[in-house]
């Protein structure tokens, strides 16, 4: 399956896999840049693949709503806009609000070990400077929201947070965090989760995300990422 929960096609599946790994790993980050033209030769041997496996991978990534399908003329990255980030940003908080109570409520030991652990990897990360840092912090705030039961939930929460963090690879160094200590609002949210205390746990989430949401909303207002 790719990372929103879809059946990867057989056949060749592996090698798709890989394009659109690639691929995903390229638009969120900002080395394919918004509305670029897709072009599947160019794409093949930048990626050293077949056709057959980009152009599967493209289709997968539209379902992701990070690639467009233009009628007859192929494929572009997804566009930005404010109201496009206003949408994944209220989407993701209403989600994920729902989300972290039902995992919550849900909590288990095991459940609890997973998320301190994984908090852990993501502080041994950003002390680090590891590359690996993106990896790791998706891998925290999924980690918060596993208990949910919910597997339809978790793949739109997984997408929503691949099209949001997007748009913090666009701002690149225009984000800085000089007036918030992100470290210790991820610490907040893990202490009130472990602690099974919901609302100050939602709170402190939301709080999270809307901080970052209302930089970016700036941004993109003054068209510094468009």
């Amino acid at each position: 399956m790719n990372i929103s929960g879809q059946a990867m096609p057989t056949g060749d599946g592996s090698a798709t896999q890989r394009a659109y790994n690639t691929l995903r790993k390229m638009i969120v980050t900002g080395v394919l840049k918004p509305g670029e033209k897709l072009k599947i030769d160019g794409l093949r041997q930048r990626l050293d693949t077949g056709a057959s496996p980009i152009r599967e991978a493209l289709s997968l990534l539209t379902s992701d709503n990070l690639v467009e399908r233009l009628d007859q003329r192929g494929f572009r990255t997804a566009e930005i806009s404010a109201e496009n980030f206003n949408e994944i940003l209220t989407l993701r908080c209403t989600l994920e609000d729902l989300a972290l109570r039902e995992s919550i409520a849900n909590r288990t030991q095991d459940w609890e070990e997973d998320v301190v652990l994984a908090h852990h990897r993501l502080r041994r990360a950003k002390t680090e400077g590891s590359e690996a840092f993106e990896e790791v912090h998706k891998a925290f705030h999924m980690a918060l929201l596993a208990n949910a039961q919910s597997p339809i939930l978790m793949k739109f929460c997984s997408q929503l947070y691949d099209l949001n963090i997007r748009y913090r690879y666009l701002a690149g160094s225009a984000l800085n965090y000089q007036k918030r200590d992100v470290g210790e609002e991820h610490s907040g949210i893990l202490e009130a989760a472990i602690a099974g205390n919901t609302q100050e746990a939602s709170e402190r989430l939301l709080t999270h995300y809307r901080l970052t949401g209302e930089f970016l909303s700036g941004l993109l207002g003054d068209g510094a990422l468009g």
